[in-house]
């Protein structure tokens, strides 16, 4: 059983994952804010950032930073202020924490020491943008940011050719066009796909239709902003998955895209509803 555990005779504090506004700034709420004024210390991904934020809204907590350089240094810390009995707010740039920063890091830390651990509901760019981007929501896939270079995002990428759900993808500016490029030449041109832009801000923005119409459109405009990619599943039959190629240059096709061979013969062999082996062995040419 997971409870709350008293260290040295003091009650330990609470961790509160606190979410922020991911730029309109009367997306805080009440809880937040009131979490931000209680707690003895926050946690910021970046204290410039939060401090601004704090600011707006008259809170004169301290911080201490807390990011993917320093976390490993941090954490031990955090953990001490908090079996001390003094309670600690996370936060991250904009949005939920844990999702890209360290918060997950330091939620296992302290679920591992016994501290408690409460998550506010929030702002939250994915299922924000998803709702109003007109693919399907139900199901879908939150993956995050991909790799950045080409080949490691062509592996990933290949994994989700099949995928029935609308999968939200993270990205930057100055790599979605490059980014919506890959998806072309892995999903097909004709699969629907959203860029959103500048959520909840001034100048937000839903680019809308297919990979190929959206990669056109970003090779002549530059769009600014933190980008939430959207790309609706695949409507592909398993009748219509299995083709008349041979086995090994279905296996070559996927290689090509960026999988891995063994994870190439896997999903060929799922494809094809057949025995791993049977597709190992005709792609390596053994009798």
């Amino acid at each position: 059983m997971d409870v709350q555990m008293s260290f040295k005779g003091v009650e330990s504090g609470i961790l509160y994952l606190v979410p922020t506004p991911i730029g309109n700034l009367e997306d805080m709420t009440f809880r937040s804010v009131r979490i931000l004024k209680e707690v003895a210390l926050i946690a910021s991904e970046d204290t410039r950032n939060t401090q601004k934020l704090l600011n707006h809204f008259e809170i004169t907590t301290p911080q201490r930073s807390f990011h993917e350089h320093n976390y490993k240094e941090r954490i031990p810390q955090l953990i001490e202020l908090l079996q001390s009995g003094s309670s600690i707010a996370q936060v991250s740039d904009a949005g939920m924490p844990s999702i890209s920063d360290p918060g997950h890091e330091l939620v296992v830390a302290c679920i591992e020491a016994k501290v408690k651990v409460v998550a506010l509901p929030g702002p939250t760019a994915g299922l924000t943008a998803l709702i109003a981007s007109g693919l399907s929501p139900q199901p879908h896939y939150f993956h995050g940011f991909l790799p950045r270079k080409k080949k490691e995002q062509q592996e990933v990428l290949a994994q989700f050719k099949q995928e029935k759900a609308t999968v939200i993808y993270y990205e930057s500016p100055h790599r979605i066009q490059k980014t919506v490029q890959v998806m072309m030449d892995i999903f097909g041109e004709t699969r629907q796909a959203v860029v959103c832009r500048e959520l909840t801000k001034l100048h937000e923005e839903y680019l809308r239709g297919t990979l190929a119409e959206l990669n056109d459109y970003l090779k002549e405009h530059t769009i600014k902003g933190e980008c939430c990619l959207m790309v609706a599943g695949s409507t592909e039959s398993p009748e219509e998955i299995i083709d008349n190629r041979s086995l090994k240059e279905q296996v070559e096709e996927l290689i090509a895209q960026g999988l891995k061979p063994n994870d190439s013969i896997k999903e060929v062999a799922k494809r094809n509803q057949l025995k791993k082996q049977v597709v190992y062995n005709e792609y390596h040419e053994i009798a």
